[in-house]
Order: structure tokens, then sequence, then C-alpha cells
């Protein structure tokens, strides 16, 4: 299923690239946008994460240099049945996370500095859990693809005015058909990557609260990142509009509607969703308690054998390497605590 929902939503995007074209120069340009279109999904399927990640300036870290929330991740995703991915940071202090890859072996999670240094141990684990499930559920391919799709019809779209709508283009619409490319063509891939995003953050939420034991965890990070994003301006997603639904929240500003025009669904409608998940758990008899998240000296105490669940040994902040200091320079030991 999976494999088929993204071919249809491939085709869907290529036709819609292929109409921009033939609104701007008849049946050259559409022929010249399928060519076009082509290569952008077989560029997309093996560079696109890697785009996505540069256009938000992610640095790649690992357990010498961001022990903990490198052991988050590698925990998380051993309780997934997953690959480990590649673990980025990103330098903003918007609180914000996202994952991508064509693939769980080939996938990558991202994560701030604001949301690292703005919510608990336990909400950034949610957060993570939430990240994996779009991989475990291979959301990371279709919407990373879909969001360089979406970037290259809004440009075309842009473009048309400058380079469609000539007398010798063979475009039979004429101005009439440009000026239909240079609205329509990226309000509708914007649609599209509403109907990418909106359906799938629900199951990821769903997913991530299994996969990290507790969705209260989930459901308080949520409250915390969609708060963080309204006052705090994101400057490289504002820049970047295409890859706004890859995030966990919206991290446009003054996007928080639940309507056709939103790329996340509202906020409290995920935070109740998650609170009724948490209260069907809590009524199951046989279900056991989420284990809570220990601290970094509770995790020291813990027994080496047996099975530790998520939070067990290997959630362990490593030491980190004094020679190597963060991206940033900051000690994540630091005084102000261990996101400092």
């Amino acid at each position: 299923m999976s494999t088929l929902r993204t071919t249809m939503l491939l085709a869907a995007m290529t036709a819609l690239f292929m109409g921009v074209g033939f609104l701007i120069g008849g049946t050259g340009g559409m022929m010249i946008a399928l060519v076009i279109a082509a290569g952008t999904n077989l560029f997309s399927y093996w560079n696109a994460d890697k785009m996505v990640l540069s256009m938000n300036r992610a640095v790649e870290v690992d357990a010498s240099n961001a022990p903990e929330f490198h052991a988050i991740v590698e925990a998380l995703a051993k309780q997934a049945g997953l690959p480990m991915p590649k673990t980025y940071l990103i330098d903003n202090p918007q609180p914000n996370a996202f994952a991508t890859g064509r693939n769980p072996e080939n996938a990558a999670v991202a994560a701030s500095t604001g949301l690292l240094e703005r919510l608990s141990h336990e909400e950034v684990a949610a957060v993570m859990a939430h990240e994996l499930a779009h991989i475990q559920h291979r959301d990371t391919l279709t919407m990373t693809i879909v969001a360089t799709l979406a970037g290259a019809i809004s440009m075309l779209g842009n473009f048309a005015f400058f380079f469609g709508g000539s007398r010798d283009n063979n475009n039979p619409f004429g101005f009439v058909g440009v000026l239909v490319a240079m609205l329509v063509a990226p309000f509708a891939a914007m649609i599209v990557q509403m109907a990418v995003s909106r359906t799938r953050e629900y199951e990821a939420d769903r997913r991530g609260a299994e996969i990290v034991g507790n969705p209260l965890w989930l459901a308080s990070a949520l409250d915390k990142i969609a708060r963080g994003a309204e006052r705090i301006r994101n400057p490289d997603a504002e820049r970047n509009p295409a890859t706004a639904h890859l995030f966990i929240i919206n991290p446009l500003h003054g996007e928080r509607m639940d309507s056709l025009f939103s790329t996340h669904p509202n906020t409290d409608n995920r935070i109740a969703a998650l609170q009724a998940m948490a209260r069907d758990m809590e009524s199951r008899p046989s279900q056991p308690a989420p284990r809570q998240a220990p601290t970094p000296e509770q995790a020291e105490e813990l027994p080496t054998d047996g099975e530790q669940g998520p939070w067990g040994k290997a959630a362990q902040p490593a030491e980190p390497a004094k020679s190597k200091p963060n991206p940033w320079g900051r000690n994540p030991t630091g005084p102000k605590g261990r996101w400092s």
C-alpha cells in the first residue's frame, strides 16, 4: 500500500507539472515539463533528503558531541525495530523536528537546538518517536519528494510570467494560460502537500506514542512546540515553505488554522487524540503502566543485563569528548542543564 500510495502521488505531481508546462508553452512546454519532472523525481529519490537537511542548515552529530540526543534516538530506534538513523541538529531557537530519507536504511532525524533546550527529556523522546514513526511508515520518501516537486511547481508558476504567453510558444491559452499557471500551480501543489501531510500526522502521533510508551509526553511536547513556533520565527523554513509539511509542527509563522489551507492538523485536536489514547491505555487492566524515563543519575543505577526497554542502559548519555564540542560550542552538560 505504501508503494502504491507513493506511486499515485508522484504520478499526480508529475501530471500537475505537465499541466503547468502546457499552460505556459503548449504541447512543447508540456513535453519539456515531463522531462523536467522525470529528472526531478529521479534526483529527488536519491538526493531530496540531503537537500532538505541543507536547506535547514542541519549538522550531523553523534554520541561524541550530542550524547544524550543520540542515545535517545538510538534507544527508541531499537524499541521500534528500526535501523539507527543519522542524527542532525539545527541551530535554531524555534522548537521543531523532522525526519527524512528514502527508506528506513537511509533515514535521518533532525531536531532544533530550541527543541532540546525547551523540552524535557521525556518530551524530546516523544518527539523523536513521532519522527521514527514516519520512518517506519515510510512517509519520509513521499513527503520529501512531494516537497521537492511542490517547490519546483511553485517556481515554474512564478517563472510563467516571464517565459510564457508569447505568440511563438504554441500556447493555445495565451496570457490567460500563463496567468492560470501563475495563480493555480502553486496553490495546487500546496493542496497536494496538505493531502500528504495532514492525514499522516495523526497516525505518526499514535505510533510514536506507542514507541515511547506514554501518549501524554507527546501531547505535552506538541503544546510546547506549537506555542514556541508561534513566538519564534524560523527563517530557513520561511525561505523554503515547500518543506513546512515535514516538520512535526508547522514552522511557518502564523499558520495555525485547522482548515483546507493548513499543512498540519490543529494542534489541539492532535493533543485531544493523544489524551484519549492515554485514557484508553489506562482503562485496560492488562496494560502495564508506561515505563518512566529515568534521569541520567537513575540510568546509571540500572542493571546491565536483561531487557531494559527504551530507557535502559542504551539511553544513558555518554561522556562528551572534551576535544569534540558540539557544533555550536555549547557544552551538553553545562550549567543550564543537559541540553544547554
